[in-house]
């Protein structure tokens, strides 16, 4: 195999139509040649979340011309592209089952190796991508459907140390956002409104934190927000502005808070195992959240661990960060065959139980 890998990247697992180059050589830094994301935001936007039957065709009628573009912006042909990685779970079916079939056709055209990647994983290695952090390391992957405490160990190898056992962060987001009448996604308008926003006025719950493990939970955050505020419109006819702004607050606070805490807990065990030149990573869509971010900064200096967070534009999703995780896999040999299937569940972590229960379509994480 050459010391220069071209890896073609896909990504359509929600809302956002992606694909990237990425190039590497064994001895030097990544190199992120192109990365077009074509977002979806205007199409779901009245309906208060994505949906899932409309972004699948979006997914369908750009996912072509993405490529295209990638390509084109990146001056490589697809001659050139030693492999194809695409992500294949978990994430909205029909998304994922459009990219894996783009991918599947242009591999089985062209003879050019095929790469089925974990949404997860792309997420879990952005830091390799852009920070070339050393392994074991640990991550806090924090999205709007994910948010888990894992050690990565390999481009495969993942422990995971605890995680949401309900809503992840981004969906609190998304539902606060429509509780209070923002725009959607959720995380960017409640952070904006948030930051004219007293989080003191009013106090709600750190969830768990009477527990001593590294779990979350964040739906019954969202049930006291919604509380809250039919509390101030039945007292005062309706909200202000000044009212959602700090609604907006003292939620985002709470997230902060319970974040900082738990990764505390998190970095203890983790430097028990890897006490030499420890670091934590964020990423995930809700790291571009610059209070978490600062917080979680704060535990690190507080604990004598280095802190890595992507550039905001590769912690929501991105064909980067897969197009980065198919090389790593590629490099150690591994490629998958035209029967690539897409999977709506796909947990890191292939030895601990289930935290969200499982079904026929398998472990939910």
């Amino acid at each position: 195999m050459s010391d220069t890998l071209t890896i073609l990247g896909l990504e359509s697992s929600c809302d956002d139509t992606a694909a990237a180059v990425v190039r590497h050589t064994l001895g030097s830094a990544p190199e992120i040649l192109s990365s077009v994301v074509f977002g979806q935001t205007e199409l779901h936007s009245a309906f208060g979340g994505v949906v899932p039957e409309i972004a699948a065709r979006a997914h369908a009628e750009k996912l072509d011309i993405c490529v295209e573009r990638a390509l084109q912006e990146a001056e490589m042909p697809l001659g050139k592209i030693d492999a194809i990685a695409v992500t294949a779970g978990p994430g909205l079916i029909g998304g994922v089952i459009s990219g894996v079939m783009c991918a599947k056709g242009i591999s089985a055209a062209t003879g050019i190796p095929l790469i089925g990647v974990n949404h997860l994983a792309g997420h879990a290695l952005t830091p390799r991508l852009t920070d070339q952090i050393t392994y074991p390391y640990l991550m806090l992957l924090v999205s709007g459907g994910h948010c888990q405490y894992l050690i990565a160990s390999g481009p495969q190898e993942f422990t995971r140390l605890g995680g949401t056992i309900d809503d992840a962060p981004g969906e609190a987001f998304d539902k606060t956002a429509r509780l209070l009448g923002l725009s959607q996604p959720g995380g960017p308008s409640v952070e904006a409104e948030a930051r004219n926003g007293d989080p003191k006025r009013y106090r709600f719950p750190r969830p768990l934190l009477d527990r001593p493990d590294c779990d979350l939970s964040f739906s019954g955050l969202k049930t006291a927000l919604m509380r809250m505020r039919d509390h101030v419109v039945a007292e005062k006819g309706g909200l202000t502005r000044q009212d959602r702004a700090d609604l907006c607050a003292g939620f985002q606070q709470a997230i902060v808070d319970t974040l900082a805490e738990k990764t505390r807990r998190a970095l203890r065990i983790y430097m028990e195992q890897n006490p030499n030149q420890p670091t934590v990573a964020v990423a995930g869509g809700v790291a571009a959240n610059t209070p978490i971010r600062t917080a979680l900064m704060a535990v690190c200096a507080e604990q004598g661990a280095a802190f890595c967070a992507p550039p905001l534009a590769l912690c929501t999703d991105n064909a980067a960060m897969i197009a980065y995780a198919g090389l790593e896999r590629f490099r150690a040999g591994d490629q998958d065959g035209l029967d690539l299937t897409a999977r709506p569940r796909w947990p890191l972590d292939k030895t601990s139980p289930a935290m969200l229960g499982s079904g026929k379509k398998g472990a939910k994480a």
